[in-house]
């Protein structure tokens, strides 16, 4: 058995929680709070009107692939007063999940833009919300100005088969990326 470290990030409201929710074979660890008045003025609800909640810390979860490999997951605060966390939650990861919600795409460029700067291999998964994916992936891909050596799929974070399908995607990305490091040196 081999186990490795997962992040899951994006920006608020994007589906983070329910990701890891949806694929962890434990009870999931969340840090879920109130959404207070206050931060109504700093969080833009406008397309999650009914959000009454927020990841305050981060989420935690389990979840094995073939082979016995465990993947510890990680879902990351998407609001950018607790981004001071996410150094600290990448510290140890493989890589990372970046969830975009194409409604919001302009959210999405911090997300990526953190992960493309630490050089840590990174998966885009567009969620999906209700199966609605509005957008072609080589549309998303040129919007969002991602390398086509950055994996990019459809996801719906509330199905556990296209969640595990985005881990899966991303540890054989992050191994292709290890192999292509020590090939070069």
């Amino acid at each position: 058995m081999t186990s490795v470290k997962i992040v899951v990030a994006g920006s608020f409201g994007v589906g983070k929680t329910t990701f890891v929710g949806s694929v962890s074979e434990i009870m999931p660890l969340t840090t879920e709070a109130a959404i207070t008045p206050a931060s109504r003025r700093l969080d833009d609800r406008s397309r999650t009107p009914d959000k009454a909640t927020t990841t305050v810390a981060m989420d935690f979860g389990r979840v094995t692939l073939e082979a016995g490999l465990i993947l510890y997951l990680f879902g990351a605060p998407g609001q950018h007063r607790f981004w001071f966390m996410w150094d600290d939650l990448i510290h140890g990861a493989i890589g990372a999940v970046v969830l975009v919600d194409t409604r919001r795409l302009l959210d999405s460029f911090p997300a990526v833009d953190y992960f493309e700067s630490r050089r840590l291999p990174f998966i885009v998964a567009v969620n999906g919300f209700h199966g609605d994916f509005p957008h072609e992936i080589p549309d998303v891909r040129e919007a969002l100005t991602i390398s086509p050596q950055v994996p990019m799929i459809k996801c719906d974070a509330r199905q556990r088969a296209s969640t595990n399908q985005a881990l899966t995607t991303l540890v054989e990305h992050a191994l292709a990326m290890k192999l292509k490091r020590q090939v070069a040196s």
